[in-house]
């Protein structure tokens, strides 16, 4: 939803009021609205998200390397280290579904907030998954494409206006 209006793809203007623009596209992380067209530097965003987003799954990989060698370090046996391990496959695996899923519809506030920290510890799985879906699309863009589309359709059915003046016209008797 967008923030400065709360509706999707509306435009933020007063009821009764006529907008000629009609409704405005909802900025995408990382793409703003060059997704509307694909122009200025579309592709090249997407390939800076592309590798942005792998980059920084592998960093974050080496950072669980280095934290699991500290649990060899330590000593805590080996049933400690295949639960960190384990654990951080499943929540890496479920939050690449969330935000798989997230991409192609709105995602439930609640259950997004019950999720939170699922997505902290998974956050190597929603770097895949932004990683992935870089290769079609940006992000998010085909649920804000048909959003977007969806509004511009209400409104040109809102704003065309009947021909001629409807008093004139014959009455059935």
């Amino acid at each position: 939803m967008s923030a400065e209006n709360g509706t999707n793809g509306t435009p933020d203007t007063p009821a009764g009021s006529t907008d000629p623009a009609g409704p405005r596209p909802e900025p995408l992380r990382f793409f703003g609205t060059t997704w509307v067209d694909h122009d200025h530097g579309y592709a090249a965003r997407r390939a800076g998200v592309a590798l942005g987003s792998l980059a920084a799954a592998a960093a974050a990989c080496f950072v669980l390397r280095v934290a699991y060698q500290g649990l060899q370090i330590a000593a805590v046996g080996g049933f400690v280290s295949l639960l960190m391990v384990v654990m951080f496959a499943v929540c890496s695996a479920l939050a690449f579904r969330h935000t798989w899923s997230g991409f192609g519809a709105r995602p439930d506030p609640d259950r997004q907030a019950s999720l939170r920290g699922l997505l902290a510890i998974g956050f190597v799985g929603t770097l895949l998954a932004y990683f992935f879906r870089t290769f079609t699309e940006a992000p998010g863009e085909k649920l804000h494409r048909a959003e977007y589309d969806r509004a511009r359709e209400e409104h040109e059915k809102r704003t065309t206006r009947r021909s001629g003046n409807p008093s004139k016209k014959r009455r059935k008797r």
